[in-house]
């Protein structure tokens, strides 16, 4: 039997057609644009994500036998607004994971609200990139749109609605709404009277292994499949990724190098980050996690190569770094393109180089970028070992981690050992073993890890190295307190 795994990211969809055993047999992937109407919002098309499903999958399926697809599962973007009327239409396009328009709205929720009620209801505090500060900005500035609302979805839910004409979403991805009390798995009702919604706007809650439907007649037509292939919740693109790498269970780590970045630790417990600098989310085996979000992470390095290099060759740019240069760039660079998520929640946050001089080089700015992302990812690996939680070595995952100097770096800015999975397809994979467990393949997600994922390679940090970078390290950590308060006055 096959399995069709989903990646609904920010650029682009990837589709993977993945066999009983795990191997991934067919892989396309369609781009779609992605809108910025003003300085720091970032909009999508829903219906640029269902384009690309419809217009993927029967290009995936070319000579195979579409009667053998068992089932679908989806890791999509995090956080989105996705709101339809009463009809289902879409009402304007969907506010996106990293848009950074609801400053006020999450210092409302933050301050007014309280971050201890807040904690108390969902175990998260407010985030820009969060679906609830979307709602009240909404409610603001768009009433007449606001009124219309019947459901409020997330990305990968609507391509899940589409597919089966259920309003549905997974425990996961529902965590990074602030409308969910993730330690009981359900809406809190708390919330939703905060952001004006009744309970009945929002989907139904499933665990993310477990099946909403299968295929309407229109979707089977379309994506050349049977109506009667089964269609599982799906996860958050995260939690997808580290069900992906094999991170399940108690005591896993994940890093993920992608548009974002983030360090996913695994628990079979519930837990909250006193702080809230991490976030508490369900996760896809049907535990729980912490995570650290940075928002700009493999897009840093492709806003450098592409936009101002003008250059899509990474690895050229890459060659030039030599290994008797790590740990001793004299260049900083503060990797906030988007603003900043974990730890320190600030939309005001901008990226910047530190530290050029005359005889700064081409090739130290690149370093100082890949640099940048992981002492970022590492402030948050910061706040998890504060908590007491052992992080002995990580997989590691997404676009960013193909390139081994990348990942040289984060290994020796961590100071621990990195396993990169023998299969890395990140979330489509993940959601592909979703549907696996869905369909009966296997009892749980933590037996079908268990059996599918593989590591192919360890990135071992040098002690050497890793003691320069902890040195480069401490002084990275005074960059943003010391231009904390000039952000601001930049807007």
């Amino acid at each position: 039997m096959y399995y069709v795994g989903i990646d609904l990211g920010t650029s682009a969809c990837k589709l993977l057609l993945v066999d009983e055993g795990g191997a991934v047999r067919s892989e396309v992937t369609k781009e779609y644009p992605l809108s910025f109407p003003r300085p720091g919002w970032s909009e999508q098309n829903p219906e640029d994500w269902w384009r690309a499903v419809t217009d993927g999958v029967p290009e995936l399926l070319h000579g195979f036998d579409a009667s053998q697809v068992a089932g679908i599962g989806a890791g999509g973007q995090m956080h989105g607004l996705v709101a339809l009327d009463e009809d289902d239409n879409v009402i304007r396009p969907a506010i996106l994971w990293n848009d950074g328009r609801t400053a006020k709205e999450v210092d409302y929720l933050n301050e007014t609200v309280g971050r201890d009620k807040l904690s108390r209801y969902t175990a998260n505090i407010a985030f820009a990139g969060f679906t609830a500060p979307k709602l009240l900005w909404m409610r603001e500035h768009e009433p007449e749109n606001f009124a219309k609302i019947r459901k409020i979805m997330l990305p990968k839910d609507y391509i899940n609605y589409k597919l089966t004409g259920v309003h549905c979403t997974d425990c996961s991805d529902a965590s990074g709404t602030l409308l969910l009390d993730v330690e009981h798995k359900r809406w809190s009702r708390e919330m939703c009277e905060l952001c004006g919604v009744a309970e009945d706007q929002l989907p139904r809650l499933y665990e993310s292994w477990e099946v909403v439907g299968t295929l309407k007649p229109n979707a089977a037509k379309a994506l050349s499949l049977s109506p009667s292939v089964k269609v599982c919740a799906g996860a958050g693109d995260n939690a997808a990724a580290a069900v992906g790498t094999g991170t399940v269970g108690a005591g896993g780590c994940n890093i993920s190098l992608g548009t974002s970045g983030t360090i996913f630790i695994s628990s079979d417990k519930f837990g909250v980050d006193s702080s809230n600098a991490l976030h508490a989310f369900a996760h896809a085996d049907g535990g729980w996690h912490l995570m650290g979000c940075m928002l700009s992470a493999a897009s840093c390095n492709q806003w450098w190569c592409g936009d101002i290099l003008g250059t899509k060759d990474y690895p050229a740019e890459q060659t030039v770094i030599t290994s008797d240069k790590l740990g001793r760039n004299p260049v900083f660079f503060l990797p906030y393109l988007m603003g900043e998520r974990s730890p320190i929640n600030d939309t005001d946050a901008r990226g910047a180089f530190v530290g050029m001089s005359m005889d700064t080089t081409r090739a130290d700015l690149t370093q100082a970028v890949l640099e940048g992302v992981a002492f970022a990812i590492r402030d948050s690996f910061e706040v998890a070992k504060s908590l007491g939680v052992s992080i002995p070595r990580s997989m590691i995952c997404g676009g960013g981690a193909r390139s081994p100097l990348w990942r040289t770096i984060l290994a020796n800015v961590l100071g621990i050992p990195l396993d990169l999975p023998q299969t890395e397809q990140g979330p489509g994979y993940g959601g592909a073993v979703l549907a696996m467990v869905g369909c009966g393949a296997f009892e749980s997600v933590q037996s079908a890890c268990g059996a599918l994922v593989r590591v192919a390679g360890t990135v071992e940090p040098d002690g050497e190295l890793t003691a320069r970078y902890e040195e480069r390290y401490r002084k990275f950590q005074q960059i943003y307190p010391a231009l904390k308060n000039v952000f601001p006055a930049l807007k």
